[in-house]
């Protein structure tokens, strides 16, 4: 009996090395790389998102980068519809899918699925805009923790997207979105999955975050952001996310660039921790003590990976 391929599945916090992990691999097990990034899915965010670079790309193959419009919503269920495919297609060229990223919604959507949950409702996601406007920023988070505690616990206060869509399935469906979760879902089929966690010292993470971002204005993220905004509007979904927020808020005079880059450095911080709440519940992971830009890491992950091929 033929055995299913290997997946592999690279995670971690912003900034740990996901990307020169995922090529190593990749040229090590001709492999290709499954980009799983709810920002980097739309054209033209480049520097903000940290995407790989065109030499990277030109090493080895890469998917789902660039795969969106701006000026339209893309969910965790979109990237899993188009994500699966793929996957499927790379391994029917007998090379080795490789999953690498950090949004933990889009992961979990892919290889888990989702819920059966209720269709978009852009007028009630209009009403709930509204009103977070006009009551302030925690609205949305207590209006949650009233229909559905337990989801409430797990998404951000500054999440608007999430939050919004957790009210409008508790409204919709008239039932808590944790009790949807737990109603059957489609799991992706046909891999032996191998979950490979990214885990750097606090410090130093903190230190090649605040690098990142700084590095980000310095190569031209004003720039960018003052593009897409004039091509887009203030109302494309990515625009909102870490870096081109801040970027925002200068163009418009808010603030200057000293203050905003401190602003995306702590709110990239911010972020790294929420990204290792969420991975540390993953079944299944192996952690690696250290970046994926290190020897010493890319070698034990090759192990691994050359094991369970074994196996």
């Amino acid at each position: 009996m033929q055995r299913d391929p290997l997946l592999a599945v690279i995670v971690g916090p912003t900034a740990s090395g996901k990307t020169a992990l995922s090529i190593a691999l990749a040229e090590r097990f001709r492999g290709e790389i499954v980009s799983c990034d709810s920002v980097a899915v739309y054209r033209g965010f480049e520097i903000g998102t940290a995407k790989p670079s065109r030499e990277e790309r030109a090493r080895v193959p890469h998917h789902l980068l660039d795969v969106a419009e701006p000026s339209q919503p893309f969910t965790a269920g979109d990237y899993s519809r188009i994500a699966r495919p793929v996957l499927h297609e790379i391994a029917r060229r007998k090379k080795m899918p490789i999953i690498v990223g950090g949004t933990g919604l889009y992961l979990r959507a892919l290889l888990e699925g989702l819920f059966a949950g209720p269709p978009r409702s852009d007028e009630l996601r209009e009403r709930l805009r509204a009103s977070a406007e006009e009551r302030g920023p925690d609205h949305l988070h207590e209006m949650l923790r009233h229909l559905d505690p337990a989801a409430a616990e797990k998404i951000h206060a500054n999440d608007h997207a999430k939050l919004i869509r957790a009210i409008e399935v508790c409204m919709a469906a008239r039932s808590q979105m944790t009790e949807l979760w737990k109603q059957g879902r489609d799991a992706l089929t046909g891999f032996r999955i191998l979950r490979i966690g990214l885990d750097p010292e606090r410090e130093s993470l903190y230190e090649r975050i605040n690098q990142r971002a700084q590095q980000m204005f310095a190569r031209g993220l004003l720039e960018e952001t003052k593009k897409l905004r004039e091509q887009y509007g203030d109302r494309a979904p990515a625009l909102n996310s870490l870096g081109y927020k801040q970027a925002i808020q200068v163009l418009r005079g808010e603030c200057d660039e000293k203050v905003a880059i401190a602003a995306a450095q702590q709110g990239h911080r911010n972020y790294a921790k929420r990204q290792m709440t969420w991975f540390h519940r993953e079944p299944e992971l192996h952690w690696f003590t250290g970046f994926g830009d290190e020897q010493k890491v890319q070698s034990q992950a090759q192990s691994l990976v050359a094991a369970s091929e074994a196996a």
